[in-house]
């Protein structure tokens, strides 16, 4: 009888320790995360479309700069999507296969927008932390430098960069993101100035830890939750800036393409009778979009510490 009482106080204690032991912030995050209907659904449409970008040149037909002669003599009445001549989604207005250049288009496009938030990211963050880290003169030197470049225009300067040093795949990269950090700095900064005071940190002052060595281990560590949801919806609005330049035509230089070009290529046509044209690039950058922001207000809600 001991023996069974002694079982049975063993085995309750293993469930009570069991129940009460906790979960990372991390793995809370991330089981919040998949809760999410609408963050679930960005993530399947994001595996969508990189998917697409992928394995879409292993099933496409022809290379991107193959001209279709059968089908120029009437692009609106031949030139339609069709399996049985490879053409999925038709061919463009110079009888160019549309599926291979949409499938570029998209790599191009989620580069650019990955690559430009990537490099916004990093020296955003960095600038920003130096800036509410160290505050005082420092901080408003650096604090009003971004308010200086915030009042010019920010298109108005890219544009200026494609015009003077030609149309560059990557000066369009780093020109988008060296020029998108300032808003990123701004959030940074205001987070840091919250975190600076914490007691860890005082205490790594107080035992004579490097100001740097803090804002590496320390301070940029608890931001990465505000950058990754800040990324998130960074790109997008990448994508969306890189598709506006193309449609101005002064984006990727032919044979390569992007979206923006291949939407406002097809805008341009669309009076023909070439509809196709300009849906299926403009579905594809529409999926691209909504994927990003509902996987950045998925994040936002997982890792918002109010919600916990």
């Amino acid at each position: 009888m001991m023996i069974e009482k002694t079982k049975m106080a063993s085995l309750a204690s293993a469930m009570t320790e069991t129940a009460v032991k906790g979960r990372s912030p991390w793995a809370d995050a991330r089981l919040r995360f998949f809760r999410n209907r609408q963050g679930v659904i960005g993530l399947c449409l994001l595996a969508f479309v990189l998917a697409f970008a992928a394995f879409g040149p292993l099933i496409a037909r022809f290379p991107i700069d193959e001209i279709d002669f059968m089908v120029m003599g009437d692009i609106a009445r031949d030139g339609g999507p069709s399996f049985a001549n490879g053409h999925f989604f038709g061919t463009d207005d110079l009888g160019r296969d549309l599926f291979a250049r949409t499938v570029l288009g998209t790599q191009i496009s989620l580069a650019v927008g990955l690559i430009g938030a990537g490099i916004a990211v990093l020296v955003g963050t960095v600038y920003g932390a130096i800036s509410g880290f160290f505050g005082g003169r420092i901080d408003n030197a650096m604090m009003r430098t971004v308010d200086i470049l915030l009042a010019i225009p920010y298109m108005f300067v890219l544009i200026l960069l494609l015009v003077m040093f030609g149309r560059s795949l990557v000066l369009l990269f780093v020109g988008i993101g060296l020029l998108s950090w300032l808003e990123m700095s701004r959030i940074v900064r205001g987070q840091t100035l919250s975190l600076k005071g914490r007691e860890y940190i005082e205490a790594a002052r107080a035992t004579g830890v490097p100001s740097r060595t803090i804002i590496r281990r320390h301070i940029v560590p608890n931001l990465i939750g505000v950058v990754i949801v800040y990324a998130t919806l960074l790109v997008p609005n990448m994508i969306l800036q890189e598709s506006f330049i193309s449609f101005l035509g002064l984006g990727v230089q032919e044979p390569l393409t992007s979206l923006g070009a291949l939407i406002s290529e097809g805008a341009s046509t669309m009076s023909y009778g070439t509809l196709w044209q300009l849906v299926f690039p403009l579905f594809f950058f529409i999926v691209t979009l909504f994927s990003f922001f509902f996987i950045g207000d998925g994040l936002r809600d997982a890792l918002d510490p109010k919600d916990r």
